[in-house]
């Protein structure tokens, strides 16, 4: 089959970078990327500089930097990429340093014998527990996720602890690994969003 090229259609250029259509169609609505011109029949059509910027979009994605960030940057009405990345990193740095005291702290509950006895937990307390510290769901979710890849036997252990049904286990043990592969518009994303709990008619088609 030969290779697409330029003007591309959504479905060719989503091909191309493994997006959905429906993550190209939000990124021309929000004037992300929008396309350099139309078919004669109204269809969206993309330009060879329109792939190159919808490249440069994926990599910041990939490195979870927001769409509205980066679209202030590559438009020039905020930081340079270079800074945007920066600002990236010295985030990351601060949830990971941060992932790593919640671990820290739970793989201390794990390790007391009289841990129920003391200080009996449940899902609903857990939760309640991390959102008097301030965590968000998405926060959760990260944590979950970071659990999972650092010490997926302490992870699983741990939401037995919170006598969470197995059912459930498996549904937040799969989103969390969803997370850790995630690309922007993909079946992960979609899985986070409707599995990932914390521990807590028809119309035409756009063209």
């Amino acid at each position: 089959m030969a290779r697409d090229r330029p003007p591309y259609t959504v479905s060719q250029l989503g091909r191309r970078f493994e997006l959905s259509r429906t993550a190209l169609l939000h990124y021309d609505a929000i004037g992300l990327l929008r396309p350099s011109a139309r078919s004669r029949a109204g269809y969206r059509q993309y330009s060879a500089a329109d792939a190159a910027r919808l490249e440069e979009i994926c990599r910041l994605r990939k490195a979870g930097v927001s769409l509205a960030t980066i679209g202030r940057a590559l438009d020039g009405s905020a930081q340079t990429l270079a800074e945007v990345l920066r600002a990236r990193l010295e985030a990351l740095r601060q949830e990971m340093g941060a992932l790593r005291q919640q671990e820290r702290f739970v793989l201390g509950l794990l390790s007391r014998d009289e841990a129920h006895a003391e200080a009996p937990m449940d899902k609903g307390r857990w939760v309640a527990l991390l959102r008097a510290a301030g965590y968000t769901n998405d926060d959760m979710r990260r944590w979950h996720a970071a659990f999972e890849r650092q010490s997926p036997a302490d992870h699983q252990r741990f939401l037995e602890f919170l006598n969470i049904p197995a059912a459930e286990i498996a549904r937040i043990r799969a989103a969390a690994r969803a997370i850790q592969r995630d690309k922007p518009g993909g079946s992960a994303a979609r899985a986070r969003g409707r599995a990932a709990r914390p521990a807590a008619g028809t119309g035409r088609r756009a063209r």
